[in-house]
Order: structure tokens, then sequence, then C-alpha cells
């Protein structure tokens, strides 16, 4: 491979560890096989997955107290216009995201651990003060030519060279650091993993207990998929071992897509919660030489994400929950919808600081009812700044609401509420608006 030296030398010059040079080299070779797919022909459904009893008893003070729950910190929110960490981000009056994680680890008696990007890293310990949280920083990869894989030059921005290789490089960046030592050594056994802006995903107790008692290594939170799921991965099983395994939306074929998509076939889809023995992980990345030998997902970008006529190049990347094909005996087990309430766009935000929520002061988010969809105008909504300017005093009451869509530049008043399906169009040629204590029913024209 006529890239690799050049990438040797890239991550050298990074001062990036030998373990995660070698791991990043087998994705590059990997990559440049062909396209990082799973075909349909290697997979079959899970056909039942085991239930979490809620009603479970809750992990002791001593289990608990051995038990780290890992917020994977590295990403900016770009797709909604952000430049600063995403955990900054105020989530509900009061509480930014990073806020309700550490507040959730608080409140289950775990240790809080942020792995941050050198994206985020700066910002974050700023955030934290004093406060005593362990860090550790996620690797850097070079982003690749898509032509022929070696890594792009953009001497005015040398910043644009680099990126995040996926949350899958957390087990590799938890050996490289000393971390994963460090809390062996420090009596620490199990870990719970989930995303900063996953408000739902904190380390419940009774979880922890359940995976304690299941004997497995790596345990996947997995939701029942809906129509509305089509993004994200789903469970399957692999047919010629029949492990469970995870499938990415990036690891579709293109000629797979309809099978993919359907929630009746593929009943479950990762939560994004994972639950880990760290003995486990050890001898896993003693066996792998430091690395997890986790599928390779090239994903198509340009050099600058805000520039879509820049260079085209790949950002090889590995996601936390394959490692479900990794460990021996791993499990999944179905947990309610509530576990899952990720924020990846300004409709979620808008969900989330609507009263179908709730965020006590122990950080806990307890959903009211199951959050109708949504859809904003993404012309006129997609960065928190347009929404916060269009929604001055807050999101509109969704208690009622079984939809909500808004076209055109519509700015909304004080206490307006929505019932059923409520599709409000504003028109193009100049901004409309919804009066204070409106009650918004059917379709809405401004």
């Amino acid at each position: 491979m006529n890239a690799a030296p050049a990438i040797e030398a890239a991550l050298r010059r990074r001062g990036m560890p030998p373990a995660f040079r070698r791991g990043f080299l087998e994705s590059v070779a990997a990559a440049a096989r062909g396209p990082c797919h799973v075909p349909e022909t290697t997979l079959g459904p899970v056909t039942d997955l085991p239930v979490f009893p809620g009603s479970a008893e809750a992990a002791s003070e001593d289990e608990r107290a051995r038990t780290v729950a890992i917020t994977l910190n590295g990403g900016l929110g770009t797709t909604m216009g952000m430049r600063a960490p995403k955990a900054l981000l105020y989530a509900t009056e009061g509480m930014t995201f990073l806020d309700i994680a550490l507040k959730q680890a608080e409140t289950a008696g775990v240790r809080p651990v942020l792995m941050n990007s050198f994206a985020t890293d700066a910002a974050i310990r700023e955030a934290l003060g004093d406060k005593d949280v362990r860090t550790f920083l996620q690797h850097e990869a070079p982003k690749l030519r898509r032509a022929d894989f070696t890594p792009v030059r953009v001497p005015d921005r040398p910043e644009l060279e680099w990126c995040p290789p996926g949350h899958g490089d957390l087990y590799t960046a938890l050996g490289t650091s000393g971390v994963l030592a460090d809390l062996l050594a420090e009596g620490f056994r199990y870990a719970f993993v989930s995303n900063v802006d996953n408000v739902g995903g904190c380390p419940d107790p009774a979880l922890l207990a359940y995976f304690i008692r299941s004997g497995a290594p790596f345990l996947m939170e997995a939701v029942r998929r809906t129509a509305e799921d089509w993004k994200g991965g789903h469970l399957a099983r692999r047919r010629g071992d029949g492990r469970l395994v995870l499938r990415e939306t990036a690891q579709c074929a293109p000629g797979d897509q309809d099978a993919f998509r359907d929630h009746e076939r593929y009943c479950w889809f990762n939560a994004n919660n994972l639950w880990l023995r760290l003995p486990a992980l050890e001898e896993a990345l003693h066996r792998g030489g430091g690395f997890l030998p986790l599928p390779t997902i090239a994903n198509p970008k340009t050099a600058d994400p805000r520039d879509p006529g820049s260079e085209l190049v790949f950002h090889l990347e590995q996601a936390a929950g394959t490692a479900l094909e990794v460990f021996e005996g791993a499990q999944a087990v179905e947990v309610p919808r509530r576990r899952f309430a990720p924020v990846k766009t300004t409709e979620n935000l808008l969900v989330l600081r609507s009263d179908i929520y709730a965020i006590d002061e122990n950080g806990l988010v307890e959903p009211a009812r199951e959050p109708p969809p949504v859809a904003l105008d993404r012309e006129r909504y997609r960065f928190i700044s347009d929404l916060e300017a269009r929604f001055p005093h807050g999101p509109p009451s969704l208690l009622a609401c079984d939809r909500f869509q808004v076209s055109g530049d519509v700015r909304f008043g004080r206490e307006v509420a929505c019932e059923g399906e409520v599709t409000v169009v504003g028109r193009r040629d100049r901004p409309a608006r919804i009066p204070d204590g409106a009650r918004l029913r059917g379709v809405v024209r401004v």
C-alpha cells in the first residue's frame, strides 16, 4: 500500500502511539481493499432478545463504587452550527449536557470519566474547573484523499487535515492513555459508556446489576425499531458463526437499503449505551496488540466540512458498538425507549427543551410521553441560533401533539400549544408570527 509510509509519518509527527498507528494502518488497508460493507447475504435477523426487567434490584454500593461512567465527549455539534463542544450546550435551563452527565454519575454513585477530543479538551477542562473528573483524549487520524488514501494537505488551514477516528477509538485510547491500567489498579471493574448528547443514557444501578449478574464481558442496550428509526445501527446475527453483530448505516451496501430499513426484519437498534468489564477489555487489548479489530467505516466527506467544493476525503472511523462481535459471550438487552434520547439536530433539541421532558436536580431525564415526530424547515431552523431566534420564549407545548412540522420563516410567541398533527406553513417572502397563547391544530398558514 503506497500510502502507508506517508500515513505512518504523519501519525508519528502528530505523536500518536504505536498501538494506534498499527490499528489505523490496518483500517486503511481494509478500506483500500474496497467498500467496507456488510452484505445482507451474510446476515440474519435476531429473533428474540431478553428484556430488561425494570423492577430489577439495584447494584450494591460496593459494585457501584467499582464502576466508572465513561462519557464520549468529542463532538463540537457542527451539524447545529456550533463551534464549541456540544457538551457545553444548554439542554435545559441551568443545565448543560456536561452538567447532566456528571450529575447522573453522582446520583448513581459511580465515578465519571470523560473521553475528550483534540477539539473539545481545552474548553471542557476549563468548564470543569476544580471538579475531580478524570479525562483522557481520543486519538487523531489524518483525513485521507479518496483517490489514493494519502493524507490530505490543507496548507493554509492545517487543522482541517485531521479528524477523530470515531468513538470506537475508546478502547485503544483507554489503553494508550494509561487510564485503563490506572482504573484497574484502583479496583474499578465495570464501565458504562454513553454519548454526552444522549440524556436518556444514565448509569442505571439496576442495569449495572443486570450486567454483572449476566456474566457477559460486554452488554449492548438495544431499543425496538419503528419505521422512523431507519438511521443508526441495527442488531443482526451473522450467518457464518451465529454471533451477534451491529451493522451501521455506513456499512450497508446500496442494494441492501430496503432490507436495512426493514424494522420488522431487524427489530432492534443500538441505543449507544454499552457496559463492559474492564479486565475483559484489558485481555482483548493484549490479544490485539493494543487495539481491537473493529470493522472499518469509510465515511466520505470533504476536507472542509463547510465547503462542499473542497477536496474529497475519507474519514476512517470505528463504532464503539461494533465491539459486540469482538467479545466472546457478548450480549444485548432490550431497554425502554426513554434510555435513547440523543440530541443530534435542532428538532431533537426543541423536543428536549419542551414540556415532553422533565430533567430533575439529579440529572435524571424522564419523558412524560413518547415524543412526537418534529420536522423543522432546514433552511430556517438548522442552526441553534436560528432555532432560538424563532422560538425566543421556548418551545410550544407538545404534550398533546402527535406531529409538529414547520416550513418557512415563522416566529413563535409565548405559551403556544400544539394539539394533534400540526403543520405550520409560513410564507417564503417574509417572516410570519404565531401570536402569544395560540392553540395550533391541523394546517396553520401564516
